[in-house]
């Protein structure tokens, strides 16, 4: 596993593993929206049901030279292990768009 270089992607990676729903906010603006296999969802029932309710964890194999792209090993107890994409927009130190979707 990899730490990713871009400091914004760090902190929601690290977020995301620790289940720090206070610390996920914060890494994201107030307005941040977010895709699942090209579908938008809402971004907090999303993470709820995929992210906290599940124990998701994020295992980051590799980026992108920009560092706003990764190709994960992500786990959680509702789907098990699948490998996914992500990809990141930032504003002002946040993110405010992330879309995923299986690799």
């Amino acid at each position: 596993m990899i730490e990713p270089a871009r400091p914004e992607v760090r902190r929601f990676v690290a977020a995301v593993n620790a289940g720090d729903r206070a610390a996920l906010a914060a890494a994201l603006t107030a307005d941040a929206t977010m895709s699942d296999d090209g579908t938008d969802r809402d971004l907090h029932d999303w993470t709820e049901r995929e992210i906290f309710r599940s124990d998701g964890k994020m295992a980051v194999e590799s980026e992108s030279d920009d560092g706003l792209d990764l190709l994960v090993r992500y786990t959680n107890s509702t789907w098990g292990a699948m490998n996914t994409r992500w990809h990141f927009v930032v504003a002002d130190g946040r993110i405010s768009r992330f879309e995923t979707g299986q690799a």
